[in-house]
């Protein structure tokens, strides 16, 4: 039985989610970043068990098809931006078309219409959430980090990054309380 699972966006997100099904005696085929295949089929009141405990952990079984793409989005988006490795040519529309087999405009309305935003911010907004860490790490210059998020320039990054905080990269190092949002409320 394959189970569909909201806010799970890293590796300790999927060890919580075995954790669960565990405690619960559920056999797993495999767990991946939004989704749970069992090994066999779970009563409704195992299901509605496994429900409360994720909910209880932050996280929400998804029931519809079109929740279920966009969770396959946002996924693919943040363990791309994840590995640090987009080049300056990338771009969105190839990457997930050719990763989920649809056209780009029907993942792009359907993302839109249900989450009050387009594709293109949610992907930049991931994007500054990296730099911020990034920045706060210190393990690379800002030349580095614009190379490895597919900016075409330190000062495209700077420009972005300054219309969604309101700080440049240097301003935002220098505060005090460094504002970062967890990825699954982006």
């Amino acid at each position: 039985m394959k189970i569909f699972i909201k806010n799970m966006v890293c590796g300790r997100c999927i060890s919580a989610v075995e954790s669960i099904f565990n405690d619960a005696d559920i056999p797993l085929q495999y767990v991946n970043l939004g989704e749970v295949e069992t090994a066999s089929e779970i009563s409704d009141q195992e299901l509605s068990a496994i429900e409360r405990r994720l909910e209880e952990t932050g996280f929400e079984r998804i029931k519809d098809s079109a929740h279920q793409l966009i969770e396959k989005i946002k996924n693919f988006i943040i363990t791309k931006i994840s590995e640090l490795d987009i080049d300056e040519d990338f771009l969105l529309s190839e990457f997930l078309s050719a990763k989920l087999h649809k056209d780009y405009s029907s993942l792009s309305k359907t993302f839109s219409q249900n989450e009050n935003i387009t594709l293109e911010q949610f992907f930049i907004l991931q994007k500054i959430e990296k730099v911020k860490e990034l920045l706060l790490y210190g393990e690379f210059t800002l030349t580095e980090i614009a190379g490895k998020l597919g900016y075409k320039s330190v000062q495209h990054l700077s420009s972005q990054f300054r219309n969604s905080t309101g700080f440049t990269p240097t301003e935002f190092k220098k505060l005090k309380v460094h504002n970062r949002k967890p990825l699954d409320s982006i």
